[in-house]
């Protein structure tokens, strides 16, 4: 049996597996479709090894700049 994960944007409630921050990836596992939320720090850190395995690699990273400060000079 294979669960589909519906695709959504994720959101401050979705918290990331290894430490609990806000998730900003989504990784949908090829074999059982299950999923795996992380943080930037923890997505990049397991990405090269986790990323072959999955059917769907869901990053928002870019999210993480949207209210950053703009550099004056």
């Amino acid at each position: 049996m294979t669960t589909a994960v519906a695709a959504r944007t994720l959101n401050a409630a979705d918290r990331c597996d290894r430490c609990g921050a806000q998730a900003y990836v989504r990784a949908v596992l090829e074999t059982s479709g299950g999923e795996l939320l992380f943080c930037g720090h923890h997505a990049r850190a397991v990405e090269a090894t986790l990323r072959p395995l999955t059917s769907d690699w869901h990053d928002e990273t870019e999210r993480l700049n949207e209210n950053a400060p703009v550099p004056v000079d």
